[in-house]
């Protein structure tokens, strides 16, 4: 008998809940051997209890607790305004959820731009409070040496280079890096430079296909890629973007393998349309009680 596609969906998630339940919970060496062995990392952000939980039992190895929260959840304008209270605030509802996966924090805005002292504070808390495995910053060279100090205090860090949402200002907007031959030297030595400072992996957004291939060859740690192209060693997508909950617009990097506002919507309508007409609930949804006790309430009521 030939299976639906949702079927042999299903049993793929299956096999990949079976196999990170054998494995434990997975480690940055985990991701490391995922490089070596040739195999594709996907990564997914996650900023719920449910969402993690979801993501979690599908065995996805990575979930990022991205201050793209601010847009998508928080109804920010852009990722600036995301504090650090707020990542601890999901941080901790998703460390609750997941118990498979390598969590991963954003640091936010400003939280680890004025001395390692500052990083390594707001990177403890993430770690400490909030239940992150590791956490993720913006930039390259610049930043090696923040990188470069969490690591000798034991907090792995993934790098972020290309497109640095943080950055958007002094970027001119959310356009591709790395086109032209400077720009592209300069982020495969961002690149290089986080890898020795011990980042454990980097990703790659808005960069062009071809330079994120190269890049992703000439490091021995993974490549996380978000509008990088097929060449990385690994994907990472907006909770809300592939899931087709997000509908102020749509990334052109973004894949949607489901469209769950339109099905949100009609249950929003039925819902209405059923209490309004007496039709929910029925008494599939209500609860009895014994007639003699209401038989002497009213008794006693009158």
């Amino acid at each position: 008998m030939d299976l639906s596609l949702w079927e042999k969906v299903g049993m793929k998630v299956g096999r990949l809940h079976e196999e990170a339940t054998v494995m434990g919970k997975v480690t940055i060496r985990d991701i490391a051997r995922m490089k070596a062995d040739g195999k594709k990392i996907p990564m997914i952000t996650a900023y719920d209890y449910t969402s993690a939980c979801l993501a979690d039992n599908a065995g996805i190895p990575i979930i990022l607790v991205g201050d793209s929260l601010g847009m998508v959840v928080l109804g920010y304008e852009s990722t600036i305004q995301v504090t650090l209270e707020d990542i601890l605030h999901h941080m901790k509802a998703v460390s609750r959820g997941a118990k498979q996966a390598l969590l991963v924090a954003d640091m936010p805005f400003m939280t680890y731009h004025v001395d390692a002292g500052q990083a390594l504070t707001n990177a403890a808390r993430l770690m400490q409070e909030g239940g992150a495995h590791s956490v993720k910053l913006e930039g390259g060279e610049s930043m090696a040496p923040t990188v470069r100090r969490l690591v000798e205090c034991g907090i792995p860090v993934m790098g972020h280079i290309g497109l640095t949402p943080q950055s958007v200002n002094a970027l001119g907007g959310y356009r591709v890096q790395g086109r032209g031959l400077e720009a592209a030297e300069r982020l495969l030595r961002d690149a290089q430079a986080l890898e020795q400072a011990g980042a454990y992996s980097v990703v790659l957004e808005l960069v062009p296909s071809p330079l994120a291939g190269l890049i992703s060859s000439r490091l021995t740690i993974p490549t996380i890629g978000i509008g990088a192209g097929p060449e990385c060693d690994g994907q990472v997508q907006v909770l809300h973007d592939m899931l087709g909950l997000f509908t102020n617009f749509s990334p052109k990097h973004a894949k949607q393998f489901a469209q769950l506002s339109e099905s949100i919507k009609m249950a929003f309508a039925q819902y209405m349309q059923e209490v309004e007409a007496g039709d929910f609930p029925t008494d599939k949804q209500s609860f009895t009680m014994d007639p003699a006790v209401l038989e002497e309430l009213q008794a006693l009521s009158r």
